[in-house]
């Protein structure tokens, strides 16, 4: 911990220095402004308390070198804070200032919700279904991208989201695609990247399934699916929508087939949220 004197507010200032793992909790102790965390890498999640007597307009500033995934910031015993859970981006630092009148920390520099964050790519070379989880409760907007994916049989393909665990019924989607020929074809059990009506063990599947939060009072999301597909030389574009309302916030996006027996057997995916 080290401190040194403002020559212009001439207030004493502290910062702390810390190596953290993932999981890790760490409290402000008194005097202690600034927070610089040096993980050996991408910490999954952690968690930070203001310190107990903040003094109005104490400003707290968190920084890493980097990325933690889910953060979550809180008020210590009898504070509230305004936009607690973050992805905290590698040297993009984010403070709060303290309003006494009404115990509240407030976010006023680093908004790193409003940067888009990737996820790991995954090969879909095999199995029935990938799975992202850990989303954060902020999130608006998830975009799930397909390069080159195929599958080994006929079934169509849907992605699929949930709060606590994946959900699998009440969806309304409908998705098309055009080429040579057309057709459509609709699912109530998660939303359309390929429709049935086109799947065969030939495809070659590049494109992006888009979710938007529509309501966050009864966490409902939109979808719309955009893609081009080659089929034994023959290529059709395919586009899709549809709606769904889950229990929750969103924490978990799945890319399965629709038959749950037919495998992935090439190309890769990945999703940005933000």
């Amino acid at each position: 911990m080290t401190a040194k004197l403002d020559g212009t507010a001439g207030l004493l200032q502290q910062y702390d220095y810390q190596t953290p793992t993932t999981g890790f909790s760490y409290t402000f102790a008194a005097g202690v402004n600034v927070l610089v965390m040096q993980p050996a890498g991408t910490l999954a999640t952690g968690t930070i308390t203001m310190p107990a007597a903040p003094v109005d307009g104490m400003t707290i500033t968190v920084e890493s070198t980097q990325q933690i995934t889910a953060l979550t910031v809180q008020g210590n015993t009898g504070q509230s804070l305004v936009n607690g859970t973050q992805t905290l981006r590698p040297n993009q630092p984010y403070s709060w200032v303290y309003r006494l009148s009404n115990t509240t920390w407030y976010p006023f520099a680093g908004a790193t919700n409003s940067q888009i964050v990737q996820e790991t790519v995954q090969l879909t070379t095999s199995g029935t279904s990938k799975d992202f989880t850990g989303i954060p409760a902020w999130v608006k907007r998830i975009t799930v991208m397909f390069q080159g994916v195929s599958a080994s049989g006929t079934s169509g393909w849907l992605v699929q989201i949930g709060g606590a665990s994946i959900e699998t019924s009440g969806y309304v989607s409908s998705a098309t695609y055009t080429g040579a020929g057309s057709s459509g074809t609709s699912s109530t059990a998660g939303f359309f990247a390929l429709p049935t009506a086109a799947g065969t063990a030939t495809n070659i599947y590049t494109g992006m399934v888009t979710l938007a939060l529509l309501d966050s009072a009864t966490n409902t999301w939109l979808h719309q699916t955009i893609a081009g597909l080659t089929q034994s030389g023959t290529v059709y574009s395919i586009q899709g929508g549809g709606s769904k309302a889950i229990t929750g916030a969103l924490a978990r996006v799945r890319i399965t087939t629709v038959n749950g027996t037919d495998t992935f057997d090439a190309g890769s995916i990945n999703i940005l949220y933000e």
